[in-house]
């Protein structure tokens, strides 16, 4: 008989939102994973151009096999605070800048945020409740799912314990202002589902299942 391999647990944030030039941004700030602490960035602008900023190959050749991109970047990137302020930077141009730069105010809890405080974190993470509320959570929150199928043969599921609102962004992309901050919307496409419309900073386990 066949070995099974281990679920990949991603525990840590997710940071979603949209500017008013169109760009949308998905930013995954993991404290504990398979590939150890690191944060990634997924931008995809209003031509539905999608880039990856990746801190490591291994990063890069991980999450652009379970997700897609039209590019990929690897550059150092960064974060710090996370608690009222996260701020988000990554690379560097040729003036000594950088690439990315983003910070943002994070608010209260969102009425997603208690909602979710309901559900037992005993069950709030387990992929075999996230398959049984997906159908639910495609209703309550647009482009939001909680399982399905990633790239690379692979089950995914997104266990959300916490929502709180992004009150205000300013971010620069290759040095350009992205604008104030706007729904996330139209949904993102770089996997089976999106971030919510309403900027949101989340708590979430992530666990990976290949086939």
């Amino acid at each position: 008989m066949g070995s099974t391999t281990p679920d990949q647990r991603f525990h840590g944030r997710i940071a979603g939102f949209g500017t008013e030039s169109g760009t949308r941004v998905v930013v995954g700030l993991w404290n504990r994973s398979p590939l150890g602490r690191f944060v990634d960035v997924m931008v995809e602008d209003a031509d539905g151009h999608r880039t990856l900023l990746a801190p490591s190959q291994a990063v890069a050749d991980y999450v652009s096999s379970t997700y897609t991109f039209d590019e990929v970047r690897v550059q150092p990137v960064s974060w710090r605070g996370v608690d009222r302020t996260l701020r988000v930077s990554a690379g560097s141009d040729d003036a000594g800048g950088d690439v990315l730069d983003l910070s943002l105010e994070i608010g209260p809890v969102s009425p997603l945020g208690r909602l979710l405080r309901l559900v037992p974190r005993a069950f709030a993470t387990r992929p075999g409740w996230l398959t049984l509320i997906d159908p639910v959570a495609r209703l309550i929150v647009r482009g939001a799912r909680t399982a399905g199928t990633a790239g690379g043969g692979r089950r995914e599921y997104y266990g959300v314990t916490l929502a709180r609102r992004i009150v205000a962004v300013d971010a620069r992309l290759d040095g350009r202002a992205l604008g104030a901050l706007a729904p996330l919307d139209p949904p993102v496409r770089f996997g089976f589902g999106s971030a919510p419309a309403d900027p949101s900073l989340v708590d979430v386990t992530t666990t990976i299942r290949e086939r």
